[in-house]
């Protein structure tokens, strides 16, 4: 019989207690040692104490090839201004050859970039292919990351700068400061969306992501716990975009492991996450809208504000705004008056529904 070695027997082990835990129960390290009971996968940021199951990065070369033919295939002759004069076309969007011409470049080369060399492409040839390909800001700060990424993994061991990842797990006294001083809910999170420190106002809004914690991931929220269908009213825009903010901060640091296991945790999880996430969309976020239930003060159409913080790289502040005299106002005055009395105690709202999408 096979004799088992210590780490061998050790990670067995870890696997069975593992599996005899009670379903919904995370031991988290906010606070160490203590465990709370929610959703499964919300309640905790997105690197994991322990082992990592979900690979050593994402392949800049595949990233860069499924970008380039996603873009090319949206894009029709009509739209890019060029020729067509009838017939059946066997591609999806533009060939190879219409958008060499369009970048002004030869066909095998344009042939080499969609493959997934970007090694040592210049800015004006990476400029060329945006606009060939009609780039919005977003997708060419992600082209620009990828050729970046990929002069990185072919550098030499010796002169290769190690890229040192912004995602920070904790925030700055100073910055919690700044968020007990904004009246209105407010957070911090870094680009992975652990949603790192909340002010008052912030911890009664998304009592029940927090599940009685300090932290929580917001992406695990979205599609692993299925009352964010009803907290967010919009949840498939939500949600569409915040895998676009995964995607590009992929494209940025594609080495973070804490993000790549979160994204494979999440595409063998969540069949939504999976199919946005195969598509290849990046957005940037700075401001946005969203209309939110919650169960004690009811529906508020609150503007999300980007606030970057220079003095902590990866970290953002995310403040909600609202017009003046409206619904939402006396909404968040009365949430406020019960998150003083309550104590933002967990709630719930009659709902039987337990399926996560």
């Amino acid at each position: 019989m096979a004799t088992l070695s210590p780490n061998t027997l050790t990670a067995l082990v870890g696997c069975c207690f593992a599996a005899d835990a009670a379903p919904g129960t995370h031991e988290t390290p906010f606070p160490a040692g203590e465990a709370v009971t929610t959703f499964p996968g919300n309640a905790r940021p997105s690197q994991g104490a322990g082992p990592r199951p979900y690979g050593r990065g994402m392949n800049n070369r595949d990233e860069v090839r499924d970008f380039l033919t996603t873009r090319r295939e949206r894009l029709t002759p009509e739209q890019a201004g060029v020729p067509f004069y009838g017939g059946k076309r066997r591609v999806k969007g533009l060939r190879r050859e219409e958008v060499a011409m369009l970048a002004g470049m030869s066909t095998d080369y344009c042939t080499r970039l969609e493959r997934g060399n970007l090694t040592g492409v210049s800015p004006a040839v990476l400029e060329s292919l945006a606009r060939a390909l009609r780039l919005d800001e977003a997708e060419r700060a992600h082209l620009r990351d990828l050729a970046d990424t990929a002069g990185d993994a072919h550098r030499a061991a010796p002169a290769r700068t190690p890229r040192r990842s912004t995602n920070r797990t904790v925030v700055r006294h100073g910055v919690q400061r700044i968020l007990d001083t904004i009246a209105t809910p407010a957070y911090a999170r870094n680009a992975r969306l652990d949603i790192l420190a909340t002010n008052r106002l912030g911890r009664a809004l998304f009592t029940d992501a927090l599940s009685g914690g300090t932290t929580f991931n917001l992406a695990r929220y979205l599609f692993l716990d299925p009352r964010s269908q009803d907290f967010y009213r919009e949840w498939t825009t939500v949600a569409a975009d915040c895998v676009a903010a995964l995607r590009t901060e992929a494209g940025r640091d594609p080495y973070d492991r804490g993000l790549t296991d979160l994204v494979g945790e999440l595409s063998t999880r969540s069949e939504p996450f999976r199919t946005w996430w195969a598509t290849h969309r990046v957005k940037l976020h700075y401001t946005t809208t969203k209309i939110m239930h919650h169960a004690v003060a009811g529906d508020l159409e609150l503007t999300g504000e980007a606030l970057h913080l220079p003095g902590d790289p990866g970290i953002t502040i995310i403040t909600y705004t609202f017009e003046p005299a409206s619904p939402t106002e006396q909404a968040l005055a009365f949430l406020d008056s019960w998150s003083t009395q309550a104590g933002s105690a967990p709630i719930t709202e009659p709902d039987s529904r337990t399926t996560t999408r």
